[in-house]
């Protein structure tokens, strides 16, 4: 039991360790970055030598988050097929149809995906 606790001994130095270099980076900020003088010309937003005009950060529509999200939804399923199409070989060796029988179930539930995105008109910009 005294062995299993001496085990954990080094994780929680690093616990210890990481902790306190955080609290202390915190407060070595708090502590020096009051002491610079900070005027109103300083804390204005830097843009290219101009002064700022309208708003910060302009509303875009939710197409583009939503077009977003399902490159990212349809990239990662190049990142799930890569490995499989590398193994495929070997996969086609020992048992093709385990290997080709999950990867078409897969392809099947991310076309279905795709099918409901067409159908709710998730790739039209001008809806």
């Amino acid at each position: 039991m005294d062995t299993q606790l001496n085990q954990y001994l080094p994780v929680l130095m690093l616990l210890f360790v990481a902790a306190n270099f955080a609290a202390g980076t915190l407060a070595v900020s708090v502590l020096l970055g009051k002491s610079g003088r900070r005027t109103q010309t300083k804390d204005i937003p830097y843009e290219c030598g101009m002064l700022p005009q309208g708003e910060g950060s302009a509303r875009l529509s939710i197409k583009f988050y939503l077009v977003a999200l399902l490159f990212v939804l349809f990239d990662i399923e190049v990142v799930f097929m890569y490995p499989w199409a590398v193994t495929f070989k070997e996969l086609a060796r020992t048992d093709l149809a385990l290997g080709l029988g999950g990867m078409l179930s897969f392809l099947g539930i991310v076309f279905v995906g795709y099918v409901y995105a067409v159908k709710k008109r998730a790739f039209d910009w001008k809806s």
